[in-house]
């Protein structure tokens, strides 16, 4: 192979047309931009958004604020309480279900609720529970701590 023989795949270059050079190429006078008109003109046509004078969707629509990262925190993150039974802590708490990737590291709260079965008695510490989810802890012999 040589840097001479080096040329791009068949069909992967087109070649350009060939613009205003008189009536018999075809694309002579008007250079295929038609008559008059903002098309025909050198650096004519509409701004991107333009909507042939209505008002545009970007100015139609409501203006919204800017959180800072600091302050993006989702409120209360809701998990069946089966999630416990893939955990292997013995003290349940928002620290280990970060560290087990239920939830993520934004969250400030985590409430536990009914579905399926606790197979475990654990203790679950800082966590709110729904009136089923403490009566299962406790049924099964866990303990709850505040």
């Amino acid at each position: 192979m040589y840097l001479n023989t080096l040329q791009p795949a068949p069909g992967s270059k087109s070649v350009s047309k060939c613009l205003g050079r008189g009536i018999g190429s075809g694309l002579g006078k008007t250079s295929g931009r038609g008559h008059k008109g903002d098309h025909a003109r050198t650096g004519g046509y509409h701004k991107l958004g333009f909507e042939g004078g209505q008002t545009p969707l970007q100015r139609r629509l409501p203006k919204f604020g800017f959180k800072p990262p600091s302050r993006r925190v989702s409120a209360v993150r809701v998990l069946g309480i089966v999630v416990v039974n893939k955990l292997t802590a013995e003290v349940i708490d928002l620290q280990v279900l970060k560290d087990a990737r239920l939830v993520s590291a934004t969250v400030k709260k985590v409430k536990l609720i009914v579905t399926g079965e606790l197979k475990k008695a654990v203790c679950v510490k800082g966590l709110q529970l729904s009136k089923g989810a403490r009566a299962l802890i406790e049924a099964v012999g866990g303990s709850i701590e505040k």
